[in-house]
């Protein structure tokens, strides 16, 4: 752990903290306490990008990046996945009290005299050795289900897509938090240092448009130092705002106007002992770096026809689901920490017969072969795979059972998830529903057990890794009890 005011102290000199506190003498009694710690020199801590600044890993990891593919909105897990043939047979019918229980509601149903259960609106087919059951609409994905480790027993107390979908990816509802990337990154740090340690991009689906917002903080830094944030890839052909020197300055130019900046800004932190002015100097060498790497990496002609086949026909289209698949592939094969996509259009509210087929559409064939790829490439066996969203969707109807405009609403009280990849046994199922898909059953796995259970793939004893925030160690997993799912680690 690194105390916010350790890091200050060892980015400032004794005579500047006097000086700067001259007239109080508590102040400076203070300042003769931090230089103790200030062994370290600016020029040190300033010389580029930091590795691993906090002795981690803690143990040996058995993965060394991650990659999320978040699928924001929620999808059915009913429907896609947690198959249960009593539904059959209850379709239509009350879903009984015992079921139900007392349940909070969001205010889309809560009003409805009625709550008819609705059974999976597609077939579905058990896949691979151990039978795995799958829906018909991601008939890729069913050809992986040897590599997915899928968890039925996910469950938050968040019920509305913003503190749910800021929960999982920053471990607390409220904003304000860091986010799972950047606890990588402050952990863990660098593995590339002409690309940043996080990156996220963002598609919109074919099923609800627009989706829900995805807002920037949900790969922020939060109170974690700002060079822990992730950087937003957007598609196109300006990747990331600015990057670009603007017309008449070439690449000789920018150098030495960097150079001047930098020493100006050495100067100001000696003064005011500010990390962030550190973060600044390291922030413009990343941007001189990446506008050789970024052109790179998003030029996709050295891909073989058979490869961008794979990945369907809406990876030619920038910003796409499967464009943003092939990208993450490129990402993580040169070493990228933490890449995250977040796919929209999951909140399937209303007219679920017709949104869920296309947003399945959008994923299946290029998740399966993003697995596959990363397999082939020899990236799946360090690489952590995390297919994720919120929470899930009600058994009950939403609308009138049968109505075109029918949709299921949120459902928090359990859902599922799957891994693939390092750290995570291949093929198997965890934890288990009732027979309504509406209750945990067996192996209950909170979303702060499942950051807990990625920080320990990656080598990370989660109640170790802390920042001083507030006046509290604060931790990806809060305050409340975590515990690693031993039960799905290889």
């Amino acid at each position: 752990m690194i105390d916010p005011s350790e890091e200050f102290a060892r980015h400032i000199t004794r005579r500047t903290f006097l000086g700067g506190a001259a007239g109080t003498l508590g102040t400076a009694a203070l300042g003769s306490l931090l230089a103790g710690h200030a062994g370290s020199t600016f020029a040190a801590a300033a010389g580029g990008i930091a590795t691993n600044s906090l002795g981690l890993p803690h143990f040996a990891p058995k993965a060394k990046r991650v990659l999320c593919l978040f699928q924001s909105e929620g999808f059915s897990h009913v429907d896609l996945f947690d198959h249960k043939p009593n539904l059959t047979k209850f379709h239509g019918k009350e879903i009984p009290p015992s079921v139900k229980g007392e349940q909070r509601l969001t205010g889309m149903t809560s009003g409805q005299s009625a709550f008819p259960v609705v059974a999976p609106l597609w077939p579905g087919r058990k896949c691979g050795q151990q039978g795995t059951w799958m829906s018909d609409l991601l008939p890729h994905m069913q050809t992986i289900a040897d590599e997915m480790c899928i968890i039925k027993s996910m469950h938050t107390e968040a019920i509305n897509h913003d503190p749910a979908i800021t929960y999982i990816n920053t471990g607390n509802q409220q904003p304000g938090y860091a986010s799972m990337g950047a606890w990588m990154s402050y952990g863990l740090g660098s593995l590339n240092e002409n690309l940043p340690t996080f990156i996220a991009m963002v598609s919109q689906g074919s099923g609800k448009n627009p989706g829900q917002p995805i807002f920037s903080r949900l790969w922020g830094s939060g109170f974690l130092p700002s060079s822990h944030q992730g950087v937003g890839l957007r598609p196109g052909a300006n990747p990331v705002l600015y990057l670009k020197d603007p017309p008449g300055t070439n690449r000789e130019q920018r150098r030495a106007m960097l150079d001047d900046l930098a020493h100006l800004n050495h100067l100001r932190a000696r003064e005011l002992g500010d990390p962030e002015t550190l973060t600044r100097i390291n922030a413009y060498e990343m941007a001189f770096r990446m506008q050789t790497s970024v052109p790179e990496l998003t030029d996709t002609s050295d891909e073989s026809p058979e490869t961008l086949d794979s990945y369907g026909p809406e990876v030619a289209k920038a910003g796409s689901y499967a464009a943003n698949c092939l990208l993450a592939r490129r990402l993580l094969e040169r070493d990228v920490r933490f890449v995250q996509l977040f796919h929209r259009g999951w909140d399937q509210h209303i007219a679920i017969q017709k949104q869920l087929p296309n947003q399945c559409k959008d994923v299946d064939q290029p998740t399966a072969a993003l697995i596959k790829d990363l397999r082939q490439r020899g990236l799946l066996d360090d690489t952590l795979v995390i297919f994720a969203t919120e929470f899930g969707r009600t058994v009950f109807s939403q609308g009138r059972l049968g109505d075109p405009g029918m949709g299921r609403d949120h459902h928090g009280r359990c859902f599922t998830v799957w891994l693939a990849g390092a750290g995570v046994k291949p093929g198997m199922e965890y934890g288990s529903t009732d027979d309504f898909c509406y209750n945990i059953a067996e192996n209950p796995v909170h979303l702060r057990d499942l950051h807990a259970t990625i920080l320990h793939c990656l080598g990370i004893d989660h109640a170790r890794l802390t920042y001083k925030f507030r006046g509290l160690d604060t931790k990806l997993t809060g305050v409340e009890e975590a515990h690693v799912v031993k039960g799905i680690l290889a």
